[in-house]
């Protein structure tokens, strides 16, 4: 299997030429009449001019690529080739002289995990070229690559971006299901009255709540958009299944907003939790200054050195003052339990 690496080629490229070796080219596939996908080697020269679909992913942190595509022979519209190598993060899809082109958002990946953090995918897309690039790795474009490694047979050009968006999707899914048994965990210590770290914890999955929604509504909005102008007028393997994908779009969005709005109230019971049991560690206290008010009173009293202080010449003073000392507390506790203080 082909992973995603930096092409570091060192031939020098040829312009001029329909095959030359592609610096900055992750991985290239050809997609064949009957469906079958073919990997291409990216260190060999890749004939751009050749039969069936050619996918071109491109490393755009590469400056060698963002050369090759200013002056390749790529017969691509001049707004569509600005937009694929300009540093524009909002999320947009455009039709013009038979090509869709645009941005949209996708997750990050690591080596070993699917990241929450948002990355975006360039495209520009023709009957016979879909050509895509990115900043940092994503997951939807290396599930695609893993897919058509694997046998998937692709009809067209809107087919294989749909699937690319589809996977978009799916690694939404999975982040936002992992969201959901958190929850789930969570609101079994709030209910079980175990707040311990609780609020960094659901701060954190609300973050991802919003930054998923954030991601799903400019993604929502591109196809929904796309839906209401139509594309009639582009070629039958330019015309993706806007509606379709918008409803998948809705759907996952709706999912997430819940779980948002749930965090939300599960920070807010949180929130009302730690303020009781702040108010009943305060009731507490102020019952004990109470307590101890009156006693602290006649030991003031008795630690003055004046003159005529009771009980001084009895010889059981003490035990008078440790009498009314405790006579006092015991006194403050009747009167607070009469009113209804202590209960």
């Amino acid at each position: 299997m082909q992973a995603e690496a930096l092409s570091t080629s060192n031939v020098p490229v040829d312009h001029s030429a329909s095959s030359a070796v592609i610096p900055g080219l992750v991985w290239a596939f050809r997609v064949h009449a009957d469906g079958r996908s073919e990997p291409l080697d990216v260190e060999q020269p890749v004939d751009i001019r050749g039969d069936g679909l050619l996918w071109l992913h491109f490393n755009l942190a590469d400056i060698r690529a963002e050369q090759w595509l200013v002056a390749s022979p790529l017969d691509l519209p001049g707004p569509a080739k600005a937009l694929f190598l300009s540093k524009d993060n909002f999320q947009q899809m455009h039709t013009a002289d038979d090509t869709v082109y645009g941005v949209i958002s996708d997750l990050l990946r690591a080596i070993d995990r699917v990241t929450e953090e948002t990355g975006y995918l360039r495209f520009v897309m023709t009957e016979r070229l879909l050509l895509s690039g990115r900043h940092q790795a994503l997951c939807a474009v290396d599930a695609t690559r893993r897919v058509l490694e694997s046998g998937h047979r692709i009809g067209s050009a809107a087919e294989l971006f749909e699937t690319i968006v589809e996977y978009v999707a799916e690694t939404m899914e999975r982040v936002a299901d992992g969201v959901e048994q958190k929850l789930d965990a969570l609101e079994e210590r709030v209910l079980s009255d175990d707040l311990v770290d609780l609020r960094k914890d659901l701060g954190r999955l609300r973050r991802t709540c919003v930054r998923l929604h954030r991601q799903l509504s400019g993604l929502r909005f591109t196809f929904h958009r796309l839906e209401q102008q139509g594309d009639d007028v582009l070629k039958p393997a330019l015309r993706l299944r806007a509606g379709k994908l918008a409803q998948r779009l809705d759907a996952l969005d709706h999912t997430i907003v819940e779980m948002r709005e749930r965090s939300r109230l599960l920070q807010e019971e949180l929130q009302l939790k730690i303020e009781e049991q702040s108010n009943k560690s305060l009731h507490l206290l102020s019952v004990l200054t109470a307590l101890l008010l009156p006693p602290t009173l006649i030991t003031g009293i008795f630690g003055m050195n004046t003159k005529g202080l009771p009980l001084t010449d009895v010889e059981t003073g003490f035990l008078w003052a440790a009498a009314l000392i405790i006579g006092s507390s015991a006194a403050a506790y009747y009167i607070m339990k009469r009113l209804g203080i202590l209960r």
